[in-house]
């Protein structure tokens, strides 16, 4: 991890220092198992930021004027939220075509972020598909 992105890490109050540091295990494990080459991690609008070549860039974040919440990030030009609005609006919360909003409190929603994250890394690849291939 480079300095600039562990210091972020540490800015973070403890307990969501924890919670963003399983959504990044998560996203380097998906990486891995699925072969798609060395991730990019470096900090954009001051925030974690991880792309592998063929993918689409996601970003990590909390926030003080939102404290019980975290914020996964999509490149807003891309129908990825869109998509994962279709398959998990019943799970998941979002903002515009952005985000995934998630709850300090609640459960870590693994499965339903996993895909997600899953198809913004491999997201050039799948883009012309109908809901990316789903």
């Amino acid at each position: 991890m480079q300095p600039a992105v562990q210091e972020k890490f540490n800015s973070y109050p403890e307990h969501i220092r924890i919670i963003l540091m399983e959504v990044r295990a998560l996203m380097l494990a998906i990486i891995h198992d699925n072969h798609l080459g060395d991730v990019e991690e470096t900090l954009k609008w001051e925030e974690p930021s991880y792309f592998v070549k063929g993918g689409s860039t996601v970003r990590l974040d909390w926030k003080p004027k939102y404290p019980e919440q975290y914020f996964v990030f999509f490149n807003c030009k891309t129908k990825l939220v869109d998509t994962f609005k279709e398959l998990y609006s019943d799970t998941l919360e979002f903002r515009g075509n952005r985000a995934i909003v998630l709850h300090v409190n609640d459960p870590f929603p693994q499965s339903a972020l996993r895909h997600c994250l899953e198809l913004s890394l491999k997201y050039k690849a799948i883009r012309h598909l109908p809901l990316l291939g789903v």
